[in-house]
Parts: structure tokens; C-alpha cells; sequence
């Protein structure tokens, strides 16, 4: 989202950072924070990092539950403090000695982190207690009756109303206790509840200038809006089915998968037609074509409930509900089990670092001038986003880390999603959000008054709650700014994230694609920026997202081919060169961007078939169409058109990680960089990897470095015919190695590769090899063959596997008509209708492909360090 709201991207050598953060504002008022930080900055060095040593803060003894919820932190005796000797021992220090300068900064949020824990132990019965207020507040069933809470401290007076008392709360008046809850016990009448599920309800309050207002309740678990009429204010939803309607979960959540191959989706444009599509929908029809592509995860956006739907789902209104325009809570439940049938793993795409500024259907409504402790938002300047219009959480409120711990519990628990990937990270960790912040890498830039401790620590304490509510959960950070330990564990002394974005890479391909020639791309720039990274912090590539989709921007395949998209991508005429380009660069920008630029990867829905234009939602400015927010799967289900290329290839690069692990591999080591012939050869795993960018010269014997002697094959070679390429380099031959220099001297080897082999390697492709096992091959006679082959083959078993796992609509299926050099590929109508649907979740699809690819994998070597580059390289 940063990317798309004006947010900088870091540079590339923005990945040496870190920073601090306090979360308790009750303790420290904001100039004497500011006085605290200010003292925290110090000067930063640079230095190498090192392999990691594990550091484990001191277990402390569990208070058990005592007081009731606790609307202000107050230094109490009780409070176990952080001794000298927790705060010295600082793991992430150990890692990079170049954020040693910044010791006493770290020390200060580790306590502040320390102590809020401590807190939640004394009064809550602990975090992961804490993080259960779903129970306690908004609509929950206690004994015979209904309860409703809520906290609104500037209230005056409450009532709660709705459809159940003809909207007159003079008889359902709220008590407020002394820490600003609003409390009321409806009873059961005649043995049924009093407010009937799927019935609407609002909070109605006085605040101080006399004035009565209705409200969306803060927990309410669903919202909707009357379709019928135009603009109308959100209602919230008393939603509590029975027994009979509620969805249950067959399937358990599949393992963690070594590396996420991510598949980013948006629930309501993934439908065909102008229309929003709904969650069950997604399920039968989307999810197939996921699992068919080799993605292990699912990354939902816009799930929480948003008003207004062009915001892509991040201007969020009630944070505990799921979007209501594809459907209800059981329906969401339906799709996510059905994904864990398929073994997908669902993160969602959480908000937390901003919320709507609607008043009438958003948390903003219960702020009515009152102090940043009696509000989840800042006062002020503080707590507005200038550039999302939108407001900003007070992270040191004990009733905002309620809320939000509770809510990252509920959709773990309540929807059973596998993780989340946190949006606008930049704007929670710094003041200044990130906002015409050129990040550069320097260490002052994480480490000063800049940073929002408060946000910091909210974020050590999510992570920690994450981990040990579901240790297999995986936790994404979009960060622009480059933090140094935001992906290191919370025990060193990092914020505990699993991976960050890195964000600087589709950045990278926009400015090639927009600036420069084929014949100036620099290898050594595009490596460089590829591998900067923080080697001990994983790190999600992409080469674009949604951002790069939304109006106004141009996806790659729309860069690349423009309006030859219109009229070139039939097969049934020879492709132009613009086509014939902008395929093969297609499949290169996505695959070594998955190869070399992090430790996962993650694609945007309908990119992997070179999706055209963009995506524009439904607005006053576009006649509030829904005509370009969809995606056109008859482009790639159509056969005579050159989409399926695309995603036949990237179906294959998924296939390769599954079967050789490259992507979880510690082994990176680019080995040549060659600017006059552009080419890059590098390795990953036990794998060797040719990409060679030049646009008209074709390689024969090149000659390429690799690790370890023996016999190499391809493994896969996106000039392979499947692959809408032109055959050039044959599959069956083999590479045998020849020694290079001195064993065990680098500099007398080739490209400080101990052993080389020779290829083809043709203009615009990349080929993967992989070493074969000859003594498996030679005693059991095995057939190795590449992935192209593979695929290609198996082409007819995925048909019958998706046939098997879908039903067909009774209606006969139009034929695709023929096409004109013109409405080949016109996107104004549907080349072939897809009446296709999923078989009911009860039985989950087969395989659609089958993962054999090639040969035996070698083990690893435990630990080789990928070239560790500094703002200085």
C-alpha cells in the first residue's frame, strides 16, 4: 500500500537499519518520550554481519488474573522491571556490531517491552489472556442473556439500539465503569436472545456538547449496508448463528512451507465479470487455478470491512468484520478451509497502522474531542495521515493494545488464517511515517527521535502473541524503510517479523522499463539490487504487486507490450517482436526476481499471465464501472492465445522450487555479472542459473562456473515451446564439468568457481540447471527429464485432474469463435465463457500437477553465505 500512496521506497542500500520504540505513553508523557529518544541517538558505524546467536530473554513468573480491565497503566510496585543484566545481553547486537552505538536505544525498548508484558501479567493474566476482548467486549452470549460492552469514555450516557427494540434505547440505558467501559445485560426472552442474529444494532451516545450519536459498535463481529440505497451508512450486524448455520472447519492448516510462493488476491475483482465476486465464489473457481500454479500460500487483501470499496481495503471501518460485499463470516470460513483442503496456507492482508476517517460507520465516531488516553487515535497532527486521510493509533493506549492484539487473535482463531502480512509497517515505526523520508541506510535514520517507540513495541508484542498462539504462522512485514531487526526474533532484540517486502525491487523494474534500452541494463546493478539484502532477514521478492496494477501505473506485460496486447497475442500469426519481446522478458523479470531477490516470493492475482491495462474500481470518475476491476481468466483459458505461456512458465518456476528447494537455500553466490554480453549466472542451492538479457546475441559454449563437478541438465528453459519460446536449447543433452584452478583457491578458479561447464545460451532466456545423480540414475535406471518436458507431458494428466475436480454447468460450453488480426485479444469481451465450478469442499481437488521434475536432489551444504553487499559496494 505504501507504494501506492506516495510513500518513498527506500534506496537499494536501505537494508542496514533498526530501531526503538515505546509503548507506554502512561508512563512517560510525549515531550518526556521526546527528551528520551533524543538522548537515545548516538552516532552509527558500519560493520559486517555475522551468523546468528540466539539470545532468550529471562522467563518470568506468571501473575495470576486479578483486577477488572484496566483503562490506564500505572506504575505499580508489583511491576517486575528489567534487571541490568536482561537488557545487556542483546542478541541482534551480536549479529551486526554496527548497531552497537545504538545500545542504549535497543535497552530502552527491550524494557518498555519487557515491562508492558509484565503489566498484561499482573492485571490481565497475561498477553495471550489480554488478546482474548472479543470475549469480554462488543455482543457476547452470558448466562441467559446477552452482554454488551464497549469503551467510550467521553460518553456522557449509552444506550444500545436496534432492530430488536424498534431503535428506541430508552429502555437498554449502559452503566459506565471507572475505566470508561459501558457495560449492559440484555436477558433472554423466553428462552431466546433478546437481539436476534443477523439483526442490526448500534451504540447511541451523549458526548459532552449534549449531543446524541449512533455508532457502529468497535467489536462488532459484521457490518453491512443497504444496497438499495445509494450512500448508506454502514449498520452493525448482531452476528451469532445457530448451531445448524455455523460453519465448521473439516480440514486441519497445512504445514509451514519452507519458503512462501505467495499468490496475492483480491476476493472481490477476481471474478470474470464486471461484478463483485464473493468468497465462496474465490473458492471454487480461484483457488483451483492457485493450487494448479504451485503457489503454498494465499494472501488475501481487503477482508476486513471497509465503506469505501476503491481504497483496495485498507481504509478499514470495523476491524472484527469481514467485508461484507462477498458474503458473510461462514462464507470466509468456507473459502479458507477449502484453501487448507488444497494445502494453502491464508495470510491476511491486516491494517493496523491507520483506520478510515469515516465518522458515521468508523472508529472515528467515538473520538468527539476527547484526550488521546480517552481515544484509540492521537490528537492532533500526530493522529493524521495527511497523505491517506486517515487517522492514527495511539500505540501506548492499554485499551488500543486490547483491541488490536484481540483482533490479530480473533482471525487467527475465529477464521483459522495462517498468518498476516502487516500494511503500512514504515508509517507505525517512524513519526514521520515515511512520508518524503529518502531512506539511505543510515543508521541515525532508525535510531533518533524519529522513531515511534510506542509502534515499535505494539509490534514485538503482536509478533510474540502471533508465535505463541500459532508458532507456524508467518508474518510479513511491508516496510519501504529498510529497519534492521524488524526480521529477527523478538528474544534478540528484533520486532520478531518472519520476512519484510522488499519493496525496492519492482521499483528497480519500473525504472528499467520506463528509462532505459535494452542495451543499457547494467547486470551489476540489476544483481546488486536483487541480492541487498540483510542476509539474517528474509525478505519477499516481487517483481510487481497490486500497486503496480492500479490506475494510473502499468502492470510489466503492459509496459513491455502496451497496445500490441490488443491485437498481437493470437498463436494463430507469428509474433511481432514487440510480442515476441515482451513475453520473453516477461518470464525472465518474474523468474529472477523470484531466483535471487529473497527467501519467498509473491505474485499479484492475474499476473502470471501478463494481465493487460489495470485495475480502476467502481468511482464517480469512471461512471462507477466495475469493467476494470476484474480479471479476464478467458485470456489464459483461451488456447489460441499467447497468455497461457506466461503462466504455463510461471506454473513451472513454482514446480522447480518445489522440487529442489531453491528458495529456503542459504547457498546464494552470483558468479558472474557479464555487462558486455549481459548475462548474470549465479547459484542457488545446488542449482545454476543462466539468464541472458542481451537482445540479439545467442551464447554457444559459454562458459559457467559452478560448485560441484559432475553432470548437469536442464531443468528448465523458458525458451522451451511450451513456454511460447522458440526451442533453441535442447533438453536431452549433457554438461559435464571441468575442474577450474586450485582446489581450495578461489582466485585460481573461474569466477572463483571451482568447476565449469559450458551451455547454449540463447538470446532473451534463462536456463536452469541441475546436477544429476548418476549413481541413482545408473542403478535404478531412472528417467530424468526436465521441467518443460514434465510439464508438457503432463499437460493431459492436469486436464483430467482439474475435469475431476470440478463440475461442469449443465449449459453447453461455447465454442471460442475464430479470431481477426484485430479481436484477438480484445478485452472488452469474453473470448470463452468459464462455467466452470469447484466440486463441494467436502471432496478436495486431486493434484493437478504432477511434481515429478528432475533427478535427485543433493543436501545442502549446512551454511554458505550469500555475498554480504554494503552502501559502500
Amino acid at each position: 500500500m505504501l507504494g501506492s500512496l506516495s510513500l518513498l521506497a527506500a534506496t537499494p542500500f536501505a537494508f542496514r537499519s533498526f530501531s526503538p520504540s515505546s509503548n507506554n505513553n502512561r508512563f512517560l508523557s510525549s515531550a518526556t518520550n521526546h527528551q528520551i529518544a533524543k538522548q537515545l541517538a548516538t552516532e552509527s558505524g558500519r560493520g559486517s554481519q555475522k551468523l546468528l546467536r540466539r539470545h532468550v530473554f529471562p522467563v518470568y513468573r506468571k501473575v495470576s488474573y486479578g483486577s477488572p480491565i484496566s483503562a490506564v497503566m500505572t506504575d505499580d510496585s508489583s511491576t517486575v522491571t528489567t534487571s541490568e543484566e536482561d537488557t545487556q545481553n542483546i542478541g541482534i547486537l551480536d549479529i551486526d556490531s554496527a548497531l552497537r552505538p545504538f545500545k542504549d536505544h535497543f535497552q530502552y525498548r527491550i524494557k518498555k517491552y519487557v515491562d508492558q508484558k509484565n503489566l498484561f501479567e499482573n492485571y490481565e493474566g497475561g498477553l495471550e489472556e489480554f488478546a482474548k476482548g472479543y470475549l469480554r467486549f462488543g455482543f457476547n452470549r452470558e448466562e441467559d442473556g446477552i452482554v454488551y460492552r464497549e469503551w467510550a469514555p467521553a460518553a456522557q450516557e449509552a444506550q444500545v439500539v436496534g432492530d430488536f427494540n424498534g431503535w428506541d434505547g430508552s429502555n437498554h440505558k449502559m452503566e459506565k465503569n471507572e475505566f470508561g467501559v459501558w457495560s449492559i445485560k440484555i436477558p433472554d426472552s423466553e428462552g431466546n436472545p433478546a437481539i436476534p442474529h443477523n439483526s442490526r444494532v448500534k451504540f447511541r451516545f451523549k458526548h459532552g456538547d449534549g449531543v446524541w450519536v449512533d455508532r457502529i459498535p468497535a467489536w462488532i463481529k459484521y457490518a453491512t449496508v443497504d444496497p438499495t440505497r445509494f450512500g448508506a451508512p454502514y449498520d452493525g450486524v448482531h452476528w451469532d448463528p445457530p448451531p445448524s448455520e455455523r460453519y465448521e472447519f473439516k480440514y486441519p492448516r497445512p504445514p509451514k512451507p519452507k519458503a512462501p510462493r505467495i499468490y496475492e488476491a483480491h476476493v472481490g475483482m477476481s471474478s470474470s465479470e464486471p461484478r463483485i465476486n464473493s468468497y465462496r465464489e474465490f473458492a471454487d473457481d480461484v483457488l483451483p487455478r492457485i493450487q494448479a500454479n504451485n503457489y503454498n500460500t494465499v494472501q488475501l487483501m481487503a477482508v476486513m470491512e471497509h465503506s469505501y470499496y476503491a481504497s483496495f481495503g485498507y481504509h478499514v471501518t470495523s476491524f472484527f468484520s469481514v467485508s461484507s460485499r462477498s458474503g458473510t463470516p461462514e462464507d470466509l470460513k468456507y473459502l479458507i478451509d477449502k484453501a487448507h483442503s488444497l494445502g494453502l496456507q491464508v495470510l491476511m492482508d491486516v491494517v493496523h497502522s491507520h483506520a478510515s476517517n469515516n465518522v458515521t460507520d468508523g472508529l472515528n465516531g467515538f473520538d468527539v474531542g476527547q484526550s488521546s488516553q480517552e481515544s484509540y487515535f492521537h490528537t492532533g497532527e500526530r493522529g493524521y495521515h495527511k497523505l491517506w486521510d486517515s487517522r492514527l493509533f495511539n500505540y501506548g493506549n492499554w485499551e488500543v493494545l486490547r483491541f488490536l492484539l484481540s483482533n490479530l487473535r480473533w482471525w487467527l482463531e475465529e477464521f483459522k488464517f495462517d498468518g498476516f502480512r502487516f500494511d503500512g509497517v514504515t508509517s507505525m515505526l517512524y513519526h514521520h511515517h515515511g512520508i518524503n523520508m529518502p531512506f539511505t541506510g543510515d543508521y541515525n535514520e532508525y535510531f533518533s527521535e524519529a522513531t515511534d517507540v510506542d509502534a515499535v513495541v505494539y509490534l514485538m508484542l503482536a509478533n510474540s502473541l502471533i508465535n505463541s498462539i500459532l508458532p507456524d504462522a508467518t508474518v510479513i512485514a511491508e516496510d519501504v524503510s529498510g529497519m534492521p531487526g524488524l526480521g529477527r526474533p523478538v528474544s534478540e532484540g528484533g520486532i520478531g517479523f518472519d520476512y519484510r517486502l522488499a519493496m525496492a525491487i519492482p521499483d528497480k523494474w519500473i525504472d528499467y522499463l520506463k528509462n532505459k534500452n535494452d542495451k543499457e541494463w547494467s547486470m551489476t546493478d540489476l544483481s546488486c539490487s536483487l541480492t541487498n539484502r540483510r542476509y539474517t532477514e528474509k525478505c519477499i521478492s516481487y517483481a510487481e504487486s497490486h500497486d503496480q496494477s492500479i490506475v494510473g501505473d502499468k502492470t510489466i506485460a503492459f509496459f513491455l507490450m502496451d497496445k500490441e496486447m490488443y491485437s498481437g497475442m493470437s498463436c494463430l500469426t507469428d509474433a511481432s517482436p514487440t510480442i515476441d519481446r515482451g513475453i520473453a522478458l516477461h518470464k525472465m523479470i518474474h523468474f529472477i526476481t523470484m531466483a535471487l531477490g529473497g527467501e519467498g516470493y509473491l505474485n499479484f492475482m492475474g499476473n502470471e499471465f501478463g494481465h493487460p491495462e489495470w485495475i480502476d474500481f467502481p468511482r464517480e470518475g469512471n461512471g462507477w464501472s466495475y469493467e476494470m476491476c476484474r480479471r479476464q481468466w478467458t485470456l489464459v483459458d483461451t488456447d489460441h492465445l499467447r497468455y497461457k505461456f506466461m503462466n504455463a512458465f510461471d506454473r513451472a518456476m513454482n514446480a522447480l522450487d518445489d522440487k529442489f528447494s531453491f528458495l529456503s537455500s542459504t547457498k546464494q553466490i552470483v558468479s558472474c555479472t557479464d555487462e558486455e554480453n549481459k548475462v548474470i549466472v549465479f547459484e542457488r542451492g545446488d542449482l545454476v542459473f543462466v539468464f541472458n538479457f542481451h537482445p540479439e546475441n545467442t551464447y554457444d559454449g559459454y562458459k559457467v562456473g559452478c560448485d560441484l563437478p559432475g553432470k548437469y541438465r536442464v531443468a528448465l528453459d523458458s525458451d522451451a515451446w511450451e513456454f511460447g519460446g522458440h526451442g533453441r536449447v535442447g533438453h536431452d543433452v549433457d554438461h559435464f564439468t571441468s575442474p577450474e584452478g586450485i582446489p581450495g583457491v578461489p582466485e585460481t578458479n573461474f569466477n572463483n568457481r571451482p568447476n565449469s561447464f559450458k551451455v547454449l545460451s540463447p538470446a532473451r532466456t534463462c536456463v536452469v540447471y541441475y546436477k544429476v545423480d548418476e549413481s541413482v540414475e545408473e542403478t535404478n535406471g531412472i528417467n530424468v527429464i526436465s521441467v518443460s518436458e514434465t510439464l508438457e507431458m503432463d499437460a493431459s494428466k492436469q486436464k483430467n485432474a482439474e475435469e475431476s475436480a470440478i463440475l461442469v454447468d449443465h449449459g453447453d460450453k461455447e465454442n471460442p469463435q475464430e479470431t481477426t488480426d484485430r479481436d484477438t485479444a480484445s478485452f472488452d469481451e469474453e473470448l470463452q465463457k468459464d462455467g466452470a465450478k469447484q466440486e463441494s469442499i467436502e471432496e478436495p481437488a486431486a493434484s493437478v500437477l504432477d511434481k515429478k521434475i528432475v533427478g535427485s536432489k543433493l543436501d545442502e551444504p549446512e551454511v554458505e553465505e550469500m555475498e554480504d553487499r554494503t552502501p559502500d559496494d
